[in-house]
């Protein structure tokens, strides 16, 4: 049976990868992501590649967008193929701290990054459970092994929700993944107001290599991927260096 691969974020950066990634392996694609126009462009060129696409327009912080999505993953049966692989992508960053943004703000950035993946997460193993099948990625960081606001919070929450979940769902024959990449090349930050050159250049990562890493781990059946040797070396590091000391050169990358 071919592979359905449902992708939040899909047009651009880590999820536009994802996205390329699955279609190179033939499989069909629901891509979701905001704006209408760019998700028709995506979707044909992967039609050109003789892929199939839906799309779904859809804002995953309004309750109908997200309603549309979590009915897609709910389809089991019918005309529209179930959903075998979702990738939880959609995400942003806020560039002040905590007590800077407002709650307003806060509030959204926790349910993008937490309420929403959990609920989607939720409709797919619905179906999942029942065909003893199925795979959910989750594009965490390693923000979430350090002491970074409320980011790097939001992302230690999909992690210890990942490893939980691939423990528990495994038997069932659902493989739960989070991806936790450094600093990526791509939209990303910019979108954020970042400037990447307050970021050292040797941690820039390829988007490339982070999907093709993730996908990986994915398939060996780990429940956290850490993309390149120089970030799982950095990771480990946090695991025996004082809190303030990691929080400071965390930082750093702001």
């Amino acid at each position: 049976m071919t592979e359905t691969v449902l992708i939040t974020g899909a047009t651009s950066g880590i999820g536009a990868e994802f996205a390329r990634r699955f279609a190179d392996r033939g499989c069909d694609l629901v891509l979701v992501a905001r704006s209408p126009e760019p998700l028709q462009r995506a979707a044909g060129i992967y039609r050109a590649q003789g892929v199939g696409v839906e799309v779904i327009a859809a804002d995953l912080l309004d309750d109908d967008g997200l309603a549309c999505v979590l009915d897609r993953l709910r389809a089991a049966e019918g005309p529209r193929a179930p959903v075998t692989v979702l990738v939880n992508n959609a995400g942003y960053g806020l560039l002040k701290p905590f007590a800077d943004n407002t709650l307003e703000d806060e509030i959204r950035h926790l349910r993008i990054h937490v309420e929403i993946p959990l609920a989607l997460a939720h409709a797919a193993l619905q179906s999942m459970r029942t065909r003893r099948a199925g795979t959910i990625i989750t594009v965490a960081s390693v923000a979430g092994f350090t002491p970074r606001g409320t980011y790097g919070a939001a992302k230690a929450a999909m992690i210890s929700f990942s490893r939980w979940a691939n423990l528990a769902y495994g038997p069932d024959g659902v493989r739960v993944t989070a991806v936790c990449p450094g600093f990526v090349r791509t939209e990303f930050h910019q979108r954020m107001g970042m400037e990447r050159s307050s970021v050292p250049a040797a941690l820039w990562l390829d988007v490339g290599t982070v999907v093709r890493e993730a996908l990986r781990d994915t398939a060996a059946g780990k429940a956290v991927s850490v993309p390149s040797l120089r970030y799982k070396a950095l990771v480990a590091l946090t695991r025996v260096t004082p809190s303030f000391l990691v929080a400071r050169l965390a930082a750093r990358g702001r």
